[in-house]
């Protein structure tokens, strides 16, 4: 499987490596940053995580650096996609008073696109940036950008390794002492500390060197501290003297000691170490975010919306056989397709109505073979085709096509129409008319775009029947009301106790769903029976199933079946309202009727039975849970609204991949692939067969309806493709992420790489990284998606009669399962396994580790009260003296002018949204593991949290469990009893449980009434305010008088038994 970039200059050969040179000419008019009108600028030059700078140009306004900056390129056929950024800074070591960090003075990005070749290059003044909304820049750098291509040094010819060399010798062949002290120590990275920033270069320490050559070694210079004079005269050190020049002939450019960078000492021969940068410091389990031309290109040149403009193009060599005619005699003739890295074998001809296979069989197949620009550049590579007897393997004669000349399609090109072609054959098979007739085919180059790619038999997914991409749509599903009114002529066994009323319910039963009423209310005058009960069920599209009704007896220990009714569920009305449905009676059978299937069928009449039937559109049929839910319309399209944006979701691959199973003797191997799910639309990438670094390269699409929604992808290693039918063998979760649609900014696209997470009994385990690409297109101000926020989250028929949290989770459950019931019958199947992993079936089981997670939750939402009343704490305590008298000012303006205090808490918010604006996220989240308290989890609350309901652990197990649940209870219980004694203790305040209390507050409360009648509100106000915000030394350690008050007064914990 091979990509083919798109890049504007031909990629050098393999062996040169591309350079690029920044000259760093003059900047002008920069802003004074160092207190004295004046600045000491440098400019700091960042490419392909090699970071240089330039001297500094002592309080200078219009600097003048003319120095050349030299960079490595690594990856040249995607240089059109790589960014170099050029700040420049003041220093803050010439500036008045120092400061914590160097002045920002302006930034430029400029992109691979705009680098010139060697010798057309030219100075360009580029205007300085800004680097956030509040950065305050002024002026220009001039700058001179080209690249060049160097050649490398050949490496010799490998040579067998040389035999042993004992102590002796080996101590011969080491580098006098005082090279090996600038060897580097031998660590597996080299870390590279540049002005509070720390790099990792990664160097193999295990590689051969010759005698005359050493291993790269890392030196970080350093400036020396340079303090201006009152004169301005600043002497230079000398300059050190040049190294030795290399074989290569290069020009070598040389810094004077203020260049602060990081050089590679490249005795003759070395070699250069590119310096990466230090992964976050949540480690592997975060996401990142990862280069990707396609999204860059769509983010730099600001291109119009494209379709398939998400993923790398991979090219494929399409090959569509469709039949023959005037074949040799024959018994059964397939085909075989040969490339120079391809051979496949087409399945037997099918024989058309009214014609032998012998002389026109038919295979209308196509496949897709990996194809690179190379295979159709070389020389000579050509494509077979060939006709084959399958019964004697004889030859029947064969196409051949240059590679050089098959044409390329991209969609909207329409189909290439298939050709006759003559067979042809050597010599001696023409004359003996072994070989003769026309096949009909077409060949052409496409991409993973082309229609005929999900169908087609392809080269890195040979087992087509389970391996296939596909697109899946869940059915759609209605909330069946069903509401039991009464029942009359029930044939009452008469032999029942005196004083014993018959106890008769009603089970009804839709599929594998089944529900049963309460006891009914007996009439005594008229001898029937009611409930006025409603029961809710799923029922799914096609509307084929039946709804059974039973009324039981369930007076005796057995129940008695009294009689039942079908109703097929395609007659009951629908409804998208809260209209009120009539009721209609309904004719009961006996036990020997039961096999007609309809209403008013052949069995004895045992009563009848009103009922009020009605299938629900304006309900949402929840098989999601509701945290993580992709779409909240209801089920009636008629109350849909419009779309308000698309969502792209680009799946790229998937990196460093665990092995799931062994083949071929024990080879650890994986066969990936990836589902993903939104609304009502289920994606399958095709399988990547034995590869742990799959990549797919498919783009799809979802209509948004609402944006506080939830993409779920999930990869998957396939098991169903080696299984027969008998043994259908689960395929093996291998993680999942997930994306809000809301966290993401409009038309803005998001390339990033997510950990692949999965929750084992024995730990959390990482099992790869997938790699993704997504967008939501809309427009960002655009009214509908303003009002979508301001609307019920379900549709109005969620509140209008809402439905219990039991009832929604037992109907969660029968949806879930329908669902999956619905996938599993597709080609290829998406097994319940799958389903249930992506649609969360398992979220509502108990476990310690998110009762933990959850606790913190909510510990983390009531930081922020808890940081302000230490905050008030630390005023009224006088802390800081200062912060204290002008809170109590404000606290002044505030009681003077009251009118300023909604207006004032409005703006302390507004700020605040501001401040944290800085922080805001800049990738989508994925999924976290400090918060779900997966990283230092107890091994036993794993497996509580993996045992089955019941349980199937030892029974001293399950006690121990149940004793842990019990002491976590109590406190619970403790908690609990609290909350409630201080509810009741206000409640005491009046209700005279404590006479004396009771009077205190009364008169208490009087008091103030007359306090507050006499003096103005506003004294009353900063009294009390200052009185809270007292000095320390005018205030007792004890509690205060209203608190131990409160403390005495009387709850009703002294009455629990």
């Amino acid at each position: 499987m091979n990509t083919t970039p798109f890049y504007s200059d031909p990629p050098p050969p393999s062996r040169t490596h591309r350079k690029l040179v920044v000259e760093v000419i003059e900047a002008r008019n920069l802003l004074p940053k160092d207190g004295q009108g004046s600045s000491s600028a440098y400019v700091v030059v960042d490419f392909d995580a090699q970071k240089k700078r330039t001297s500094t140009k002592f309080r200078d306004l219009n600097p003048i650096w003319n120095e050349m900056l030299d960079f490595s390129i690594s990856d040249p056929k995607n240089m059109d996609y790589d960014e170099l950024d050029v700040e420049v800074y003041n220093d803050k070591r010439f500036g008045n008073g120092g400061g914590r960090k160097n002045h920002f003075l302006g930034r430029v990005k400029i992109y691979g696109s705009q680098f010139s070749r060697r010798g057309e290059e030219g100075i360009v003044y580029f205007p300085l940036e800004k680097k956030s909304v509040f950065s305050w820049i002024r002026g220009e750098i001039g700058l001179k950008i080209y690249y060049y291509d160097e050649l490398s040094d050949e490496q010799p010819p490998q040579q067998p390794p040389p035999p042993r060399e004992s102590d002796e010798q080996q101590q011969q062949h080491l580098p006098p002492p005082q090279q090996m002290q600038n060897l580097p120590p031998e660590k597996p990275n080299v870390v590279v500390v540049e002005e509070n920033r720390v790099y990792e270069s990664a160097v193999d320490m295990s590689r051969s060197y010759p005698e005359n050559q050493q291993p790269p070694v890392v030196i970080v210079e350093e400036s020396p501290q340079q303090v201006p004079n009152d004169n301005n005269h600043h002497p230079r050190p000398p300059s050190p003297p040049p190294p030795p020049s290399r074989q290569s002939g290069g020009d070598v450019h040389y810094y004077p000691p203020e260049v602060r960078k990081m050089q590679v000492g490249r005795p003759q021969g070395g070699d250069r170490i590119r310096v990466t940068k230090r992964p976050p410091s949540n480690g592997d389990f975060s996401p990142r975010v990862i280069s990707s031309k396609i999204g860059t290109e769509t983010m730099i040149e600001k291109k119009t919306h494209q379709p398939y403009n998400l993923v790398e193009p991979m090219q494929y060599l399409f090959v569509r056989i469709v039949k023959a005619r005037g074949l040799a005699s024959n018994e059964s003739a397939y085909v075989k397709v040969r490339t120079s890295n391809h051979f496949v074998r087409s399945k037997p001809a099918v024989n058309r109505v009214g014609e032998s296979t012998e002389s026109s069989p038919e295979w209308n197949q196509v496949f897709a073979l990996g194809h690179n620009k190379a295979d159709s550049a070389a020389s000579g590579a050509t494509l077979e085709i060939s006709a084959w007897d399958a019964s004697s393997e004889s030859f029947l004669g064969g196409v051949c096509f240059d590679l050089s000349e098959v044409p390329v399609r991209d969609p909207p090109d329409s189909p290439l129409a298939p050709q006759w072609y003559r067979l042809e054959g050597s010599a001696a098979d023409q004359n003996s008319g072994r070989v003769s007739g026309d096949i009909q085919l077409s060949v052409w180059i496409g991409t993973q775009v082309d229609e005929a790619f999900p169908e087609a038999w392809s080269s890195d997914a040979p087992h087509v029947a389970h391996t296939r991409s596909k697109v899946y749509q869940s059915p759609k599903l209605w909330y069946l009301r069903v509401t039991v009114l009464e029942a009359q002529d029930l044939h009452i066994a008469p032999n029942l106790p005196p004083l014993t009323a018959p106890e008769i319910r009603v089970k009804a039963q839709l599929g594998f769903q089944s529900a049963r009423t309460r006891r009914g209310s007996m009439n005594n005058h008229s001898g029937s029976f009611h409930w006025h009960e409603d029961m809710v069920f799923v029922a799914g599209e096609p509307l084929e199933d039946c709804l059974i009704l039973m009324v039981e007896d369930r007076t005796t220990k057995e129940p008695t079946l009294l009689g039942h009714t079908m109703i097929p569920v395609s007659s009951i009305e629908q409804r998208i309202d809260e209209r009120f449905m009539p009721s209609k009676w309904h004719s009961l059978e006996g036990e020997g009727g039961g096999g007609g299937g309809g209403a008013g069928g052949g069995g004895p009449y045992c009563g009848r039975i009103s009922l009020r039937l009605c299938l629900e559109g304006g309900y949402h049929v929840l098989e999601e849970a509701a945290h993580v839910c992709s779409d909240f319309r209801p089920t009636a399209k008629q109350l849909w609204k419009p779309p308000i944006g698309i969502l792209e979701l680009g799946i790229l691959g998937a990196r460093g991949l665990l092995p799931m199973k062994a083949k071929n003797g024990g080879k650890g191997s994986t066969d990936a692939y990836c589902v993903a799910k939104y609304g009502k639309k289920w994606v399958r990438t095709r399988t990547i067969t034995d590869s742990f670094d799959p990549r797919w390269h498919e783009q799809y699409t979802w209509q948004v309806y609402d944006p506080c929604t939830v993409l779920t992808v999930g990869v998957f290693d396939n098991w169903r493709m080696f299984s027969d039918v008998s043994d259908d063998r689960p395929d093996t979760r291998i993680g999942k992420i997930r994306i809000r649609v809301s966290t993401l900014e409009s038309n803005k696209v998001y390339t990033n790489s997510y950990p692949l997470l999965v929750l084992l009994p024995s730990g959390m385990k990482k099992m790869g990284e997938i790699e993704v690409a997504v967008r939501f297109a809309c427009p960002s101000l655009l009214p509908d998606v303003c009002a979508a926020y301001g609307q019920p989250l379900l549709p109005r028929m969620h509140y209008i009669r809402p439905l219990g949290v039991a009832q929604q989770d037992a109907l969660r459950g029968a949806a879930t399962k329908m669902v999956a019931a619905w996938l599993a019958r597709a080609e290829p199947p998406l097994g319940p396994e799958v389903v249930r992993y992506m649609l969360d079936a398992d979220s509502h089981a108990w476990s310690m580790r998110k009762s933990k997670a959850n606790w913190y939750r909510i510990v983390g939402v009531l930081a922020w009260a808890v940081g302000l009343a230490k905050w008030l704490d630390n005023i009224r305590r006088w802390r800081n003296p200062v912060t204290t008298v002008l809170v109590h000012i404000l606290y002044l303006v505030l009681v003077w002018y009251p009118d300023l205090v909604v207006p004032t808490a409005f703006l302390y918010v507004v700020m605040i949204g501001v401040w944290y604006y800085r922080f805001r996220p800049k990738i989508p989240a994925g999924m976290d593991i400090r918060l779900s308290q997966a990283e230092t989890v107890d091994p036993d609350e794993l497996d509580e949290e993996f045992d089955t309901i019941p349980s199937s652990r030892r029974p001293e197990v399950i006690r121990a469990r149940y004793d842990r649940l019990r002491i976590l209870a109590v406190r619970v219980q403790t908690i609990l009893g609290d909350f409630a004694a201080q509810g009741e203790r206000i409640q005491a305040l009046v209700s005279w449980g404590d006479p004396r209390a009771t009077k205190l507050f009364i008169a208490i409360c009087l008091a103030i009434t007359i306090i507050l009648y006499a003096v103005p509100a506003k004294m009353v106000a900063v009294a009390l305010g200052f009185y809270y915000l007292r000095h320390p030394m005018f205030r007792d350690t004890m509690p205060t008088a209203s608190l131990n008050f409160f403390r005495r007064l009387p709850s009703l914990s002294d009455r629990l038994i």
